[in-house]
């Protein structure tokens, strides 16, 4: 295992300490809302703080991109992008289905990527070319070749409802076309569902990099396909994501393709 993911898994470990420590007594924390349907605990912060603190005593030359902190040292050749709690509604209502997440972008590219459940004490990784693992057993995507077989999750638009009906009529017309959708609420456990081969794809729109990140990364070194809604790069910029395997991705893509809005759409790169 690379000696970067092992530091990694430290923090996301440390960080889930925290969070089922909370989980015990969640009427107890101290709770704000940042932005419509969005909240932020002192749990957040906490975790967070500690992945930051492990990370930097390993390398103090390293930026770091977090949900709750911001950016820092972005100038550095290497950035972790950090959730320390993707799910946070699902948490403050005790809704078992959270995860912490933590990758490393070098010189732009991702290398490394950790996402832990604290709930079921599972452990996704994976690092550039080496494939990836829950706990510590190697992953495929599934092989269904057919969407109408395939088990698609996804989110919700919760802050910006700007999105709303894009994204509705892609719902209606996606469902009519799968075997079932879900919507468990955690954007990052979604993505390493899909790396596992417990769900075939997923879609969302409008996310933020500590969403997917880490998510990314294990689908890919899973054998799938990450792109935006028209199989382009932009996800990590856009947060517009599909994720699947080979044959499914396509397929997902197909039925997108006529509710692309110039919102949705791949951005040029005036744009």
């Amino acid at each position: 295992m690379h000696p970067t993911l092992n530091v990694a898994i430290k923090a996301a470990r440390e960080a889930g300490k925290i969070i089922n420590r909370a989980a015990l007594d969640i009427g107890a924390l101290k709770i704000e809302q940042k932005d419509t349907n969005d909240f932020v605990s002192e749990v957040d912060r906490g975790a967070e703080q500690a992945i930051i603190n492990i990370l930097k005593d390993a390398y103090p030359k390293h930026g770091f991109y977090g949900e709750e902190s911001g950016k820092s040292n972005t100038e550095s050749d290497s950035i972790w992008i950090i959730d320390p709690l993707d799910g946070t509604t699902n948490f403050l209502h005790g809704f078992p289905a959270y995860c912490i997440s933590i990758a490393l972008q070098e010189k732009g590219v991702l290398t490394q990527a950790v996402i832990y459940d604290p709930v079921r004490n599972d452990l996704f990784t994976a690092s550039r070319g080496s494939g990836a693992f829950l706990n510590n057993r190697r992953i495929r995507v599934t092989q269904r070749t057919k969407l109408q077989e395939s088990l698609i999750s996804t989110g919700f638009p919760f802050k910006d409802f700007s999105y709303l009906d894009t994204y509705i009529n892609i719902f209606r017309d996606m469902a009519k076309k799968t075997s079932g959708l879900r919507r468990p609420g955690s954007a990052a456990l979604d993505l390493a569902y899909v790396a596992a081969g417990f769900a075939d794809g997923f879609f969302e729109i409008n996310l933020s990099p500590w969403d997917i990140a880490a998510g990314a990364l294990l689908v890919q070194e899973a054998g799938g396909i990450v792109g935006d809604f028209e199989g382009n790069e932009s996800w990590l910029r856009t947060g517009n994501i599909v994720a699947a395997n080979p044959k499914v991705f396509g397929q997902m893509l197909q039925v997108i393709a006529p509710h692309l809005t110039e919102r949705i759409k791949t951005p040029t790169l005036e744009s």
